[in-house]
């Protein structure tokens, strides 16, 4: 069973942490919620709280198969993380996938973890503090690294992030139990 270490900052864009986090549990992923700050009760954007499993601090040296980023105002707390900043690059180094959605691909630039030529998406507004072009599109997937460009893409990324882990048949038989045919 994989396992997916989900960031969650104040300020996260809901339905791209709640839509992929239920489409991975759905296709049997372990899914850790991980609140920066000390409170596990995590504000998202629209007000909705989300209840952590724990804090970052305490599981941030602990091995994951991917680590996800929601976007949404909350990227500002991420991006300015040494805590979150070291967790991406600690994954990038050993070879783990990395998943940012909305703003978030911001903190993989921040991080340093992106290759000069590495395509990825996010966010219209988000392409000026970019270091390269955004592909524009709704997911890309390129170098172990899954970028989603924002909330009406969070189903598709949940999707394409479970493929990458659990493969093709796992994902489809998600995407058809959730009658859903944009994978």
């Amino acid at each position: 069973m994989s396992r997916v270490l989900v960031i969650l900052a104040e300020g996260f864009e809901e339905s791209e942490a709640i839509v992929p986090i239920d489409v991975l549990r759905r296709g049997g992923v372990e899914v850790v919620l991980a609140s920066l700050a000390d409170d596990l009760m995590v504000l998202g954007a629209h007000g909705i709280k989300i209840a952590a499993d724990t804090k970052l601090v305490d599981v941030a040296t602990e091995e994951y198969d991917l680590v996800l980023l929601p976007g949404g105002p909350g990227t500002e707390r991420l991006r300015h993380s040494e805590l979150v900043l070291e967790r991406v690059r600690r994954q990038r180094t050993r070879n783990g996938y990395l998943a940012a959605i909305c703003a978030a691909p911001l903190v993989l630039v921040d991080a340093g973890v992106l290759d000069s030529d590495q395509h990825i998406t996010c966010y219209p507004s988000c392409v000026v503090d970019l270091d390269r072009s955004s592909a524009g599109v709704p997911v890309v997937v390129d170098g172990g690294v899954i970028t989603g460009q924002a909330p009406g893409a969070a189903l598709l990324f949940g999707l394409v992030v479970l493929q990458v882990l659990e493969g093709e048949g796992v994902a489809q038989r998600v995407a058809r139990a959730m009658v859903t045919d944009v994978l």
